[in-house]
């Protein structure tokens, strides 16, 4: 390795990382209430409500401001951000078909299916890191983490209306399916996509600085957006001035803040453990939604919020086949 690449040397705590991804997590609740205010026209400046914002803008414009307001914070703080040329694709490969691609995904399946649907499909994402991890050997498949990772999934449904009581065997189905094949395909490659930036976040962390990682990780994902929908698309809308301050607000609170401490948190916590915590992003939602919008919060949608804060404290408790294992260490990029 480079011995002008800076690493963190903080040593691994996993109390501090469980505290990171809850105030990761936060921020995604809190900016999911304002995109439901301003796509439902109960966001106000004044006395004007703000005309509602394109989804593909909304994710282009979070990740293109969040590097242009990363830079200067940078530059005074003087972190290095030097990299070889031969990982700038590491970086990129993170943010386009980590960051990029789950917010793409995620809202073409809004689009073509229901919100319910896609936020249940994405949070399967826990199924495909524990999965990994096991393949890999770098985790045993034990009960416990088993049983976080089901809990988690299956409160997530419960928490977001997706999932309803019935009177028969299973006693539990999909509440007001708007099938789409896919929607389904879009919602499953979000949570295949939120698996990957877990496992290769951590994996590039394990050589550079998280704010390394963050900035071009957040750098490639915007340069891809750039490519997808050129600035001259964006220009040409007719936003207002409360509409280009909502784009900058909503860029620091569900990007830039949330991002720099959940990669900070992938410094302590494994994937599984991390991804699993990151569940807590819809129960935040339910209790800012219903906090800021007014919208009731059902008895289905608190057991849901119970079930997901029993599988954070299930998979945080040690296992006894981890316990004096060696921890985990990602190979380190060659």
């Amino acid at each position: 390795m480079d011995p002008s690449v800076e690493l963190d040397s903080t040593k691994p705590h996993p109390a501090r990382g469980y505290l990171f991804i809850a105030a990761a997590t936060f921020f995604w609740g809190l900016s999911a209430a304002m995109g439901r205010a301003v796509f439902t026209g109960k966001l106000f400046t004044g006395a004007q409500a703000l005309r509602p914002i394109d989804p593909v803008i909304l994710a282009q414009s979070r990740t293109t401001i969040s590097v242009l307001l990363l830079v200067p914070l940078l530059l005074l703080a003087r972190r290095p951000l030097r990299v070889r040329a031969a990982h700038l694709a590491q970086f990129f490969l993170l943010g386009i078909l980590g960051l990029a691609a789950s917010n793409f995904f995620y809202y073409y399946a809004i689009e073509k299916t229901t919100v319910a649907t896609a936020i249940i499909l994405q949070y399967v994402a826990p199924v495909w890191v524990l999965f990994y991890m096991v393949a890999r050997r770098l985790q045993q498949p034990t009960m416990r983490r088993i049983g976080g990772v089901l809990l988690a999934v299956i409160g997530c449904g419960l928490a977001v209306g997706g999932i309803a009581a019935q009177h028969n065997f299973p006693w539990l189905a999909i509440s007001g399916p708007r099938f789409n094949t896919l929607g389904i395909a879009a919602a499953e490659m979000a949570a295949v996509s939120f698996a990957f930036y877990n496992v290769y976040g951590q994996h590039l962390l394990q050589v550079y600085n998280r704010w390394t990682v963050l900035f071009y990780s957040l750098l490639g994902a915007a340069v891809f957006w750039l490519v997808v929908n050129p600035p001259w698309k964006i220009v040409a809308q007719p936003y207002s001035g409360g509409q280009w301050l909502f784009l900058v607000a909503f860029a620091v609170t569900s990007m830039l803040v949330p991002f720099s401490v959940y990669f900070t948190a992938l410094q302590h916590l494994d994937p599984t453990r991390a991804i699993v915590i990151a569940c807590l992003e819809p129960v935040w939602a339910i209790l800012l939604t219903a906090l800021i919008l007014g919208e009731w919060v059902s008895p289905l949608q608190i057991t849901g919020i119970v079930v997901v804060l029993l599988a954070t404290i299930l998979v945080q408790r040690p296992d006894s086949k981890d316990r004096g294992a060696p921890p985990i260490v990602v190979e380190p990029i060659e």
